[in-house]
């Protein structure tokens, strides 16, 4: 493990940071004309309502990558998990380690906090990502196909 690199949680004053990580994950995954987030936006439901957290990855005094994770519930194992929502490396910063680190931390944390599990999805397409969620002992779900209800769809469904 790379002894340079440190964590923080982010803070109000991170907003733009967040968004920045945010933009720059959807530009790798080719949703860029996805994000319609704005620093008012990741203000309110990460700092006031605290929906969300995020992990910053820290080397030499700069952010290098982010994990944004909410808790989740599993009715089954009768307590809450961690569900990864984003996690960004920079691509200068890629092939030191620092998403393993990003993941372990998270794992710490779940344990810390006395959750079941840590889950994240995947894109399909993301093969070099696949292989390394595998090479850390995660497994795919494939019984399990995710549905979603956005926009319009949302909107008519709670007349």
């Amino acid at each position: 493990m790379n002894t340079g690199l440190n964590f923080r949680f982010a803070e109000e004053q991170d907003v733009a940071k967040i968004l920045h990580f945010v933009k720059e994950l959807a530009a790798y995954e080719k949703m860029a004309d996805e994000v319609v987030a704005t620093e008012e936006l990741i203000r309110e439901w990460l700092f006031e309502k605290k929906i969300a957290e995020v992990i910053f990855a820290v080397e030499n005094e700069a952010e290098v990558g982010f994990a944004l994770f909410f808790h989740n519930f599993s009715t089954f194992l009768g307590r809450a998990g961690i569900y990864l929502e984003d996690l960004y490396v920079l691509p200068e910063c890629r092939g030191k380690g620092y998403g393993k680190a990003l993941l372990k931390q998270l794992a710490k944390l779940a344990v810390e906090r006395g959750c079941g599990r840590l889950e994240w999805w995947c894109l399909d397409w993301n093969q070099p990502s696949i292989d390394f969620y595998r090479s850390l002992g995660a497994e795919p779900m494939s019984d399990w196909t995710v549905y979603r209800i956005a926009g319009m769809t949302l909107k008519e469904l709670a007349k």
